[in-house]
């Protein structure tokens, strides 16, 4: 594993429980969603991304279908030299289509967090 990204590569940050979360998804699903953080951080958006609602530009998730269940990965790049991974789950919202509110909580409250870390890791003034 490298301790340093390759050139034109930002670095993936897991806040909170993220990675752990991930981790426990089947191994296809981790392997998809790992894929698609690895475009974004040389700057790209896989098919498999899209904007997470509410939170405007910079926020994006990652939507995998598996046997029957659906699984999500929420991300940000709105930072120049890194992107945060904010959480990630498995949709199990009893109201169809809308995301739980504790979810919807949980990604606003790690945004926050991630722009406090960005912040100490880069400088108050870096975006």
């Amino acid at each position: 594993m490298r301790d340093h990204p390759a050139a034109g590569e930002k670095p993936v940050i897991w806040v909170g429980s993220s990675k752990r979360a991930l981790l426990r998804f089947p191994a296809r699903v981790v392997r998809d969603i790992g894929a698609a953080l690895s475009v974004a951080q040389y700057g790209g958006i896989d098919p498999a991304a899209k904007v997470w609602k509410g939170q405007g530009p910079g926020v994006l998730e990652i939507v995998e279908d598996f046997d029957r269940a659906t699984y999500r990965a929420v991300y940000t790049v709105r930072f120049t030299s890194a992107i945060y991974v904010l959480h990630c789950f498995q949709k199990k919202s009893p109201s169809g289509v809308r995301t739980s509110r504790h979810d919807v909580e949980l990604i606003e409250k790690r945004l926050r967090d991630a722009r406090v870390d960005y912040q100490e890791r880069y400088g108050k003034g870096a975006t």
